[in-house]
């Protein structure tokens, strides 16, 4: 995709945006059923907790600014397995933010229209936006940015009503509210149970991390901004306003409508219409936000073919459809799985997200520690990593320790794990595919020779044995077909040592037995001294994977590696390079796709 069709600071924002702006729909309403009065505190303190992590984000994705969010952060920086724990988590996020998202929107809508079948209503939403998504992301921009600013255009006419309709009334209601009994007794369970809730009103701030690579240079820290201002004014103050207008107990019966019926009371039915409408579009909105970032996640694991290479597969537009067809595909799922009592998925939605801002804080720190040369647009302080970090861990812990009102309904962890599990065994699967080949064939060679002695010199040994070797060449050839993508390692002479790291990572973390170790050098230079004895000590080590030594006078950079992967069929994600330092000349993006290994 060329500069001028990447995406700029407003689209982006709009695409991101309606993810996290949706959450004051009822993220308000969250917080004060556990915080009470004191509501709009714990937002204000999710809003300090945010700005913390436009440094932790900004870092990590202004050095590594590749599609992937917390997964690409941690591919470079520690095992593919680990990476792919941190893609799990966030595939989940996605996948419950749009069923709960499209099927809250058709709540909404239903009030407009009480006849709506939700269940057929929030599939065709669904379907809606996957098409959509396929059909481009420049257009999926568009229709983003159209609710993005209407949104915003309604919540602001929304504040100036109640604006108004107080200074005619008075705070009288907030008086009241302000010496109500708190759920949980004191002041400091209400704050913490509060803040753990209201953090889900941040989802939505990773997802513009997975598309970074749609975005124009320099708009990706824009993005970050532009949401934690949304947030940080938009939720608190919406969380105020609310009890200043409804007593509490009123407030906690209303959940998703409350800011319909906060413009019911202070201007009537007609800006509760107004506010019903846009919490349609702005929750529709959401689900393009999963659409377009679970398609730059999953394009990228299949690149690095943590995922099938049929899912590679592009149309005209440049979408990988297949993708998006599954993901639409998993969604239905789940619905169907749920039977439309979607909040079901709030405990996989709310543990999934916050582990994967976790596993995000770990990248970076992981990146301060192992990628020190690598340069970067901004840094965040240690400190500020502290903080996130424990910040993130007392929302998973509140979360955890939540008892749902109804006792038949299950707890968080309990729905969370139902999903999380699965998920990870398929992954683990796709990462260990050729060791469980090889245990099958060794498996059915086992079951095999019993009865082959058991019925030697009978009808039925010739053809059983045809059998057994036809599956076993079988499924060789899968393990052969796979472990044939040859890989590449650039070196400028490192040492033994280094060389023996990658060799490591390579043989622990890809399925490969032949890599290429590439020097490229200048005119006149020579093959750095002890590199070609280092390399065969290296051939002799790792006897399971052929070792190509390749030595060639030209210039190093995107125009190159291009060219070598055109030449060898290789895909630069299969290339990898040490940490560039600061004195290099091209940034990690411009190498397409290139990874760091040591």
């Amino acid at each position: 995709m060329t500069e001028d069709k990447k995406l700029g600071e407003l689209a982006s924002t709009a695409i991101c945006g309606n993810d996290i702006s949706s959450s004051v729909l009822y993220v308000s309403a969250l917080a004060i059923s556990f915080a009470g009065q004191y509501a709009w505190i714990t937002l204000l303190i999710v809003a300090l907790v945010l700005f913390t992590f436009r440094k932790i984000y900004g870092e990590v994705v202004g050095a590594l600014p590749l599609n992937g969010g917390a997964y690409n952060a941690l591919l470079n920086t520690t095992s593919k397995s680990m990476a792919s724990m941190a893609a799990c988590l966030t595939l989940l996020s996605y996948m419950a933010t749009a069923v709960i998202s499209a099927n809250e929107a058709m709540h909404y809508l239903a009030h407009l229209i009480p006849v709506l079948p939700i269940i057929g209503a929030t599939i065709v939403v669904l379907g809606i936006f996957a098409l959509l998504t396929i059909s481009g992301i420049t257009e999926s921009a568009k229709v983003a940015i159209g609710i993005f600013i209407f949104h915003l255009t309604t919540m602001v006419v929304l504040i100036g009503s109640i604006g108004i309709y107080l200074f005619q009334i008075g705070f009288e209601n907030l008086i009241k509210n302000w010496h109500s009994p708190l759920t949980f007794g004191s002041i400091g369970m209400a704050i913490f149970f509060g803040f753990a809730a209201s953090m889900l009103g941040i989802s939505g701030f990773e997802s513009s991390a997975n598309f970074v690579e749609e975005q124009k240079r320099g708009v990706f820290p824009k993005t970050l901004k532009n949401m934690w201002i949304v947030v940080s004014v938009l939720n608190p103050l919406i969380a105020f306003l609310a009890i200043c207008v409804l007593p509490i107990p009123e407030i906690k019966l209303y959940n998703t409508t409350l800011l319909s019926q906060m413009g019911a009371e202070s201007s009537g039915e007609w800006l509760a219409f107004i506010i019903s409408i846009d919490a349609v579009l702005v929750l529709s909105g959401a689900v393009l936000t999963s659409f377009v970032g679970v398609s730059g996640l999953l394009e990228r694991m299949t690149l690095d073919r943590i995922m099938p290479n049929f899912f590679l597969k592009k149309n005209k537009k440049g979408s990988s459809y297949r993708i998006i067809i599954l993901f639409f595909l998993l969604s239905i799922s789940v619905l169907f799985i749920t039977k439309g009592e979607v909040e079901l998925l709030a405990g996989v939605y709310t543990l999934s997200f916050l582990s994967v801002m976790a596993l995000f804080v770990a990248g970076n720190m992981l990146l301060k520690v192992k990628r020190k040369r690598l340069p970067r647009p901004e840094k965040a302080k240690w400190t500020a990593l502290i903080f996130a970090l424990g910040a993130v861990i007392c929302a998973i812990v509140g979360n955890v320790l939540i008892v749902p009102e109804d006792p038949e309904q299950p707890r968080n962890v309990v729905v969370f794990l139902e999903y999380f599990i699965p998920t990870t065994l398929f992954l683990a699967v796709m990462l260990n595919r050729t060791t469980l080949l090889k245990f099958l064939i060794n498996f059915i060679q086992y079951l095999f020779n019993p009865v082959r002695r058991a019925i030697e010199n009978s009808n039925l040994e010739i053809p059983l044995r045809r059998g057994v070797i036809y599956i076993n060449r079988s499924l060789q050839k899968s393990i052969n077909n796979i472990k044939k993508q040859e890989f590449v390692f650039f070196t400028k002479g490192d040492n033994v040592a280094n060389l023996n790291h990658v060799m490591t990572y390579i043989r622990d973390n890809e399925h490969t037995k032949r890599i290429k170790i590439v020097t490229v050098l200048r005119e006149n230079e020579e093959v750095v001294e002890n590199l070609e004895s280092d390399i065969n000590v290296l051939d002799r080590m790792y006897p399971e994977i052929d070792i190509e030594f390749v030595k060639m006078t030209d210039k190093f950079g995107p125009a190159l590696i291009q060219k070598l992967s055109e030449q060898w069929g290789i895909p630069p994600n299969f290339m990898f390079v040490g940490s560039p330092g600061d004195k290099f000349p091209y940034r990690i993006e411009e190498l397409g796709g290139v990874r760091l290994i040591i």
